[in-house]
């Protein structure tokens, strides 16, 4: 077994949280703000903040070179910020993208589910079935649901779950050790950069046979065209 994932298979509490991030697609800007008094913050990292009217605002945006951003619409009075429009769009934009990312990497996440108690055959066919989905490129969650007096003897389900692990270890890394939550303990596996690279061997191979096949077919239609 890959001596770093055997190693973390062992008893742990371990937890991660995704943060969401939410943006706005359009902010208003200097004159297509609508409020009369705002509440004006100068940078983006500041928190200090004072209410004037609009355009003493917009005045003192433009007398900094900069831009009055509407950032906070639906509070009273509205919350704006002096900067850089150009590159606040930017960074935004940058955040957006990694929201994606993340998002993306979510939903290519599947589940294999243990009993407490399996046989060997169904241990390897729960193997087979983690291997296929780690080829696919997904991030794969092993997990064992306790029921009733199995959630006080937890060693048990960890023996199933360190064979599933020994067992794709050539082909996986982990990304989460064991961990309970609630009745439910896991581990998130991912595919190791063997793996990755085995499979980005076999598009290239695939692509290639297209077109060799593309070409075969082109040559014999111009064989036949000029017989």
């Amino acid at each position: 077994m890959n001596s770093n994932l055997s190693s973390a298979v062992r008893w742990n509490d371990h937890s991660a949280c995704l943060r969401r991030v939410n943006i706005a697609k359009e902010f208003r800007v200097n004159r297509r703000i609508r409020a009369d008094e705002v509440r004006v913050i100068r940078g983006e990292d500041s928190t200090e903040s004072v209410v004037m009217s609009i355009r003493d605002a917009i005045d003192m945006a433009e007398g900094e070179g900069l831009d009055l951003v509407e950032v906070g619409p639906n509070q009273s009075p509205p919350v704006c910020r002096i900067l850089d429009y150009g590159r606040f769009k930017y960074i935004q934009g940058k955040k957006q993208r990694e929201a994606r990312k993340v998002s993306r990497s979510v939903s290519k996440q599947k589940e294999v589910r243990l009993s407490p108690v399996m046989s060997d055959n169904d241990i390897e066919t729960k193997i087979k079935m983690t291997k296929n989905l780690l080829s696919e490129g997904a991030k794969v969650r092993v997990f064992v649901r306790f029921r009733g007096r199995q959630r006080a003897h937890p060693e048990i389900a960890m023996k199933v779950l360190r064979k599933v692990a020994e067992g794709v270890a050539t082909v996986a890394k982990l990304e989460k050790p064991p961990g309970m939550e609630g009745r439910v303990l896991s581990i998130l596996l991912a595919p190791s950069s063997q793996q990755n690279q085995q499979r980005e061997r076999k598009r290239q191979e695939n692509a290639e046979l297209v077109s060799t096949t593309v070409s075969s077919v082109t040559d014999d239609q111009g064989t036949m065209k000029a017989e």
